[in-house]
């Protein structure tokens, strides 16, 4: 007679086998509770930039009811955009400038400072000192080329 082939072998699970399964999934249960932790912290910390978000939109959407709108004789603010997490941005166009000809280095430089002390000491950017926002300068030329942006953090303007 000839002896059974191993796969004619009843199947079987040892005890070690159970346990290693067991084992198994006890690892992915806790895998899945951390992973299910961690995805309601991160949605309650987004809950509360949001507001400060949503208050951004909603001063953004005032100032965009008066756009374009002309600054100086060279400067058109072209809109606001509110940028999470805690980002307010202008948007500005050089009416008379082509990049090709804007020196950008020395316009940021002559810039800059007058833009961190009006977020320093004017009442209308409360609102971001409040907040502690970073607050963005973008620049685009006559045909409608990016120029330059200047990005103010609040550690700028404390």
């Amino acid at each position: 007679m000839p002896k059974p082939a191993i796969e004619d072998a009843p199947l079987t699970t040892t005890k070690p086998e159970k346990e290693n399964n067991r084992n198994k999934s006890t690892i992915a249960l806790i895998v899945l509770a951390i992973s299910v932790i961690s995805l309601f912290i991160t949605q309650q910390l987004s809950f509360k930039s949001s507001s400060v978000d949503k208050k951004f939109a909603k001063i953004a959407s005032e100032i965009n009811e008066t756009c374009p709108m002309m600054v100086d004789s060279e400067t058109r603010l072209d809109n606001t955009v509110a940028i999470p997490p805690k980002t307010f941005q202008y948007n500005y166009t050089l009416v008379n400038l082509d990049k090709e000809f804007i020196d950008t280095i020395e316009v940021k430089a002559s810039l800059e400072p007058n833009i961190v002390n009006w977020l320093r000491t004017d009442p209308a950017m409360q609102f971001a000192r409040d907040k502690k926002a970073t607050v963005n300068y973008r620049y685009r030329d006559k045909m409608g080329n990016y120029v330059f942006m200047i990005s103010v953090k609040p550690e700028q303007y404390k």
